[in-house]
């Protein structure tokens, strides 16, 4: 019988996952990797590599999933805290994406691997915020973007900060999420008030070309 080599690599991802995200990229084991797959680790080196290369194709897989799952849609302000609700939502069904990230950060700071996949779907990320607030520039996209994916990833991963904080009633999350929104809206909305102030601001059309372009009006 022919050996699924798609079947395989995708087993090896789901274990990877599961492995990295539970202990980080030093504290991993490919033969854990292997025995949860169910296939003999030569496997991992011969389809991914050593476990650096495991581990930045398991970040890359997860990152374009969560973003793929999550997009940003509509228009304006409110558009960008909807995003915010829901990637809050998302990280409380399931905080794999939040760990890979803290632990890459913690393990490897900046000295990080830029896949290709990565590069790519975070560019398109912060296209996805200009197209939502029409002339904001990409530095005030991409800082938008990453204060709403700090503050979303950080539920996760610092559990305990936010227990410390502000207790543990039953309607935390549910607080916690229209915060989230809220900050998310009104940053959002400062920042397209000081756009439409600038006389570069975008025009109607030049809006129209920008949202067709990252796909929002399709």
């Amino acid at each position: 019988m022919a050996w699924n080599t798609e079947r395989t690599k995708d087993l090896l991802l789901a274990a990877a996952t599961e492995e990295f995200s539970s202990n980080g990229l030093a504290g991993a084991r490919v033969d854990r990797i292997a025995a949860a797959a169910g296939v003999n680790k030569e496997r991992i080196y011969q389809y991914f590599g050593k476990k650096d290369d495991l581990f930045d194709a398991v970040l890359a897989a997860e990152m374009v999933r969560v973003m793929t799952e999550v997009p940003i849609e509509g228009l304006g302000p409110e558009a960008v805290g909807d995003y915010a609700g829901r990637l809050f939502d998302r990280h409380i069904s399931e905080g794999v994406l939040p760990r890979l990230l803290f632990w890459e950060g913690l393990e490897r700071g900046r000295e990080t691997v830029s896949r290709a996949t990565r590069s790519d779907h975070c560019a398109t990320k912060v296209g996805q915020v200009m197209a939502v607030l029409p002339g904001v520039g990409r530095t005030d996209a991409a800082d938008l973007l990453i204060t709403v994916i700090t503050l979303c990833d950080g539920w996760p991963v610092l559990p305990q900060i936010d227990t410390l904080l502000a207790g543990s009633s039953p309607d935390r999350a549910i607080r916690r999420r229209a915060f989230l929104v809220r900050t998310a809206t009104l940053i959002a909305e400062a920042l397209q008030v000081e756009a439409n102030s600038s006389p570069s601001a975008l025009r109607p059309a030049e809006v129209k070309t920008l949202l067709r372009g990252n796909g929002a009006l399709q």
